[in-house]
């Protein structure tokens, strides 16, 4: 058998990282598995204001530096692969998490694994990824300096990337199919003080991303009638949700309709000594205070739940 880790952690974002620091300072070895890099979605959040302690702005990449700087200084040690299923062994007290590096074992895990950005899941859309259509104006803000584009969504997501867009492009249409923003008010204000440079598509919805060998328009429609609209751009940034991570767990650990985690207060998960923690889990607000909290609380739980299970094993 390959050697037992106390605590695997699946996923290296804040609620992940904040389970790590938890964990090792209480002297269980910990792992975290991360398929790309530490930080998930707040890597791309150019301008955090909400987290406590900072005053000033501080931006997504470097709050998670010093998360994984505290991480690693308490033990934690992170490996970078990619984990596709959980099992239980023969006498469920170990956890076998199948990974593309080979399997590892651990007596309590915790996962961490986030949500991922939908799709519009309509014509276009595929073929432009990544090449006009994103996810992500930190990432691709730069290049629309002086262009036009489209954002699709209304809450607090869509109107934070539309500001940082505002640094670069020329004209910004919001496309929203209801009639207001969900965004706070804060974010709300910001957005509707620079008419200048943000338009609205109120009750509307992208119905076709158009172009030859790029973005060159999107067609719109309307919810509460037959009319379209071609609008001419030269990108879409697309805000409507997320899906959860959790597919590599589907029938492992119970899940509501949309696959995200069900958890207890104590982030107990409906198969004893699993955990989850962070915006896996079905929840009513996805932040970063929010995920560092229960990532806390997970490893608190695991840490029960494992020095229990060793208790046992000397009894």
């Amino acid at each position: 058998m390959s050697e037992i880790v106390d605590l695997v952690i699946v996923g290296g974002g804040p609620a992940g990282l904040t389970a790590g620091i938890y964990g090792a300072r209480a002297g269980i070895k910990t792992l975290i598995l991360e398929k790309i890099s530490p930080g998930g979605q707040v890597i791309t959040t150019d301008i955090v204001e909400n987290y406590p302690g900072f005053t000033e702005p501080i931006s997504g990449i470097e709050l998670i530096d010093k998360m994984v700087e505290q991480a690693t200084k308490f033990g934690v040690e992170i490996q970078n692969t990619e984990v596709t299923g959980i099992e239980l062994s023969e006498n469920q007290d170990l956890k076998i998490i199948h990974t593309t590096s080979g399997d590892i074992s651990a007596i309590g895990v915790i996962i961490a694994t986030g949500a991922y950005h939908k799709h519009l899941g309509v014509p276009g859309e595929d073929r432009f990824w990544g090449r006009g259509v994103s996810c992500c104006a930190t990432c691709d803000g730069m290049f629309y300096r002086g262009k036009k584009v489209v954002v699709v969504g209304g809450g607090d997501t869509a109107i934070k990337e539309a500001l940082f867009l505002t640094k670069f492009a020329s004209e910004i249409t919001i496309v929203h199919r209801r009639d207001r923003l969900r965004a706070t008010k804060v974010l709300q204000d910001r957005i509707f003080s620079m008419s200048d440079k943000v338009k609205f598509e109120w009750k509307s919805i992208v119905k076709e991303i158009i172009g030859e060998n790029s973005v060159n328009a999107v067609k719109l429609g309307y919810v509460d009638s037959d009319e379209e609209k071609i609008l001419n751009c030269d990108g879409v940034f697309i805000f409507v949700g997320f899906t959860p991570s959790t597919d590599f767990v589907r029938g492992f650990v119970e899940m509501d309709e949309r696959g995200y985690i069900i958890t207890d207060e104590n982030m107990r998960t409906s198969v004893p000594g699993v955990f989850a923690c962070g915006d896996a889990r079905k929840k009513l607000l996805r932040q970063i205070i929010t995920a560092c909290g229960e990532g806390a609380t997970a490893a608190f739980s695991a840490e029960q739940y494992i020095e229990n299970i060793k208790g046992s094993a000397y009894e």
